[in-house]
């Protein structure tokens, strides 16, 4: 490729950048939601350079303190620090959620592209594998395999990804579909192109916005399925922090230290609230026909 040519590309991402951000800002849902979810990002972020006490350290004498400049919304039962636990658990999260998703994506939209390229037998049995695991709600299926392979943050992670292929699959093959039937996709088969060259260069580009919208989504899904199955004791095992474990922690509490509860619970909802009207917002952004609507 010339450098003029490569010059010609980088301008016209620089101008779709600029004409998604310039969208975007016009939407409610996305500066609220990409704000609140910046937020999140930044406070998993931080736990990798700062927390004010260590998780693990257990100080009974400073149990249930109220909030103050030592302990910043006090401390648990165990006397530690509410504040540090709560930066853990967003670093939790966000692992959890994005090697979940990686694995949803990483294998899901590959099926899903073949799906669209192949048709056929190839197509339907991708399709009934993705209507078989559709059968089984997923949180009931996570909780079934985590309890067949170990309580464990990994395992946790390999239980949310597994449901997250047929997500990724479905909105592959749907997005592929319509894209097969365009004129440049006919021009680079008359041109000799494989189909799976075809689906890598031609496919998988144009259906990328409808993938991150979905994988908005189903991050926000991954951070619940994680507070569910630590909350349940099969996710993230202590030391390790987990807003879901908090909750568990503090369901004895809740009549006479109901904050326990109540700071682990508001970041499990602020911050999926965040990413679906981020995602609702994107979807917005990147969807030309209902940019037109509004």
């Amino acid at each position: 490729m010339s450098s003029s040519t490569q010059g010609c590309a980088g301008v016209t991402m620089v101008k779709r950048f600029n004409e998604i951000l310039r969208h975007g800002l016009a939407s409610k849902s996305f500066v609220i939601g990409g704000l609140i979810s910046l937020l999140f990002f930044a406070i998993a972020i931080l736990s990798y350079l700062w927390t004010p006490h260590p998780i693990d350290n257990i100080d009974i004498k400073n149990k249930l303190v109220g909030p103050s400049w030592t302990y910043f919304l006090g401390t648990d039962h165990f006397g530690r620090d509410i504040f540090s636990m709560l930066i853990m658990g967003a670093r939790n999260s966000v692992i959890v959620a994005f090697v979940a998703i990686g694995i949803g994506i990483g294998v899901g939209v590959p099926l899903g592209l073949v799906a669209a390229a192949e048709k056929g037998w190839v197509d339907e049995l991708i399709m009934r594998f993705n209507d078989f695991t559709f059968a089984f709600p997923s949180l009931i299926s996570a909780i079934m395999i985590t309890a067949i392979l170990g309580p464990g943050a990994v395992n946790s992670v390999i239980a949310i990804g597994i449901f997250n292929i047929p997500v990724f699959a479905r909105v592959a093959r749907g997005g592929a579909l319509s894209i097969w039937k365009k004129e440049f996709i006919l021009a680079a088969r008359s041109a000799g192109k494989k189909k799976l060259r075809i689906s890598a260069e031609h496919v998988l580009p144009n259906i990328f916005s409808i993938l991150i919208v979905q994988a908005t989504i189903q991050f926000a899904l991954g951070i619940l399925a994680e507070a569910g199955l630590s909350y349940l004791g099969l996710g993230t095992q202590p030391p390790a922090a987990s807003w879901g474990k908090m909750l568990n922690e503090a369901q004895t509490f809740l009549h006479f230290a109901p904050q326990l509860a109540i700071y682990p619970g508001a970041a499990i909802a602020l911050t999926v609230l965040g990413l679906n009207l981020f995602g609702d917002g994107l979807r917005d952004v990147l969807d030309p026909k209902l940019r037109r609507n509004r």
